[in-house]
């Protein structure tokens, strides 16, 4: 797709690429700098900001800032929840047909076009609570 859209394809981008899009932890910019880095010591963070701004730009991936100011990676670019724990920071994917039928009767409802969503609750996890 980064081809297709006339971006340049590194290994450096694709190893991103690979982290970022399987991953099902909404990483930090932090988490994808350590894991790469391990692999490509001389890779810049600039580099890993630059590779999220462009798959978020191609809606390949979700940004999303939580409450403390951290940034938040989510490759789950459908319709969810974002349901992240106050006290541990651990966010889960929640999907629903309700929540389509929901996003779907408000667009309608503006006489909008949903184009996209991002919807946190905040909650304590099972282990935390």
């Amino acid at each position: 797709m980064l081809r297709e859209k006339g971006f340049k394809v590194t290994p450096q981008r694709l190893a991103i690429c690979r982290f970022v899009l399987s991953s099902k932890e909404h990483p930090s910019v932090e988490k994808i700098y350590d894991k790469i880095q391990k692999v490509y010591p001389t890779i810049s963070l600039a580099t890993i900001y630059q590779t999220l701004h462009l798959l978020t730009k191609i809606g390949l991936l979700q940004e999303f800032a939580l409450c403390n100011g951290s940034l938040r990676y989510d490759s789950n670019i459908s319709p969810h929840l974002n349901l992240i724990c106050k006290n541990c920071g651990k966010i889960i994917d929640y999907e629903s047909e309700k929540i389509n039928m929901f996003l779907s009767e408000i667009a309608k409802e503006l006489e909008l076009s949903l184009v996209g969503q991002h919807l946190e609750l905040y909650v304590y996890c099972n282990q935390c609570k």
